[in-house]
This record gives structure tokens, sequence and C-alpha cells, in this order.
């Protein structure tokens, strides 16, 4: 009898020990989020014009505006325009009588550029005209007034 006691106890073991391998697990769900951020780009597109609009006068020829884009980033920047405007006028000291932006025709002033400039990089633009308008009325407000003109690109 002393036999069967050790079978009935090795047995036993054997169910206690299998047990400790079994595995279990819950079901579920889940949610999350997260995000990721691109750069916001940088504004940093130096426009100078190169070319010289001088001697605007009544009846004279449109003169080109051109001038270049320089990509001060540090990483490249797409350019698919730039456009001039009118800023104002500047009246030379002691003219007499009114010179505004109305004096003048900006014609075509997006101008395409169109490429993708590299950091350090530079993209040349042209195309844009400026004339002096022959008015009616008397005009020598604008003698020797400087046309002030803004640059933008997108």
């Amino acid at each position: 009898m002393h036999r069967k006691k050790k079978i009935i106890i090795a047995a036993a073991a054997t169910v206690v020990i299998g047990a400790g391998s079994a595995f279990a697990y819950w079901s579920t769900t889940g949610s999350g989020s997260g995000s990721g951020a691109t750069s916001a780009g940088t504004s940093n597109l130096a426009i100078v014009q190169t070319s010289t609009v001088s001697n605007l006068r009544p009846g004279d020829a449109a003169q080109t505006i051109s001038g270049t884009v320089t990509n001060n980033a540090d990483s490249s920047a797409y350019v698919n325009s730039v456009t001039v405007s009118i800023a104002g006028v500047t009246q030379a000291s002691g003219a007499t009588g009114i010179c505004d932006a109305t004096d003048y025709t900006l014609a075509s002033p997006t101008m395409s550029v169109t490429t993708d400039v590299a950091p350090g990089g530079t993209a040349n633009f042209n195309g844009a005209t400026l004339k002096f308008n022959n008015k009616a009325t008397n005009q020598d407000g604008c003698k020797g007034a400087t046309v002030n003109l803004s640059y933008a690109s997108n």
C-alpha cells in the first residue's frame, strides 16, 4: 500500500506543475491618438529688383521690371511667382501738385518663376512693366517723384 501513495503523489505533482504553464488572456479594444508636425516653412526669401526704372515721363514707353529671388532658408523653397505692386509714391522735395499711383500703370505684375530654389540659391524674374501715364491734367507733382514698389512671392 505504500507503493500506491507514491504514485498518487507523483500524479498530483504533475497536475500542479502542468497548471503553471497554462496561458490566459482577456480580449479588449483600445484607442489612442498621436501627431506629427511639419515645418512651418520659412519666409526667408529676399526679393531684389535688379532693373533700373528711371526717367519716367509723359508719353514715354513702359520700362521692364526684373529681379532676383534669393533663398536664405536652410531648405529648398518652391517659388511659383513674384508679384509687384505700387506701394506708394514719394514726391520730390518742393514738388507742387499731386502725384500718386494713378499717375502710373503697372502692367503684367505677376511674373512667373516656377522653380525650386535651393538653400542659398537664386532665381530670376522679369516681365512686369511700369509706365508714367500721360494725363490730361497738370502732373508737375510727379517731377522727380519716386515710385515705391513692393514685391511678394508665392
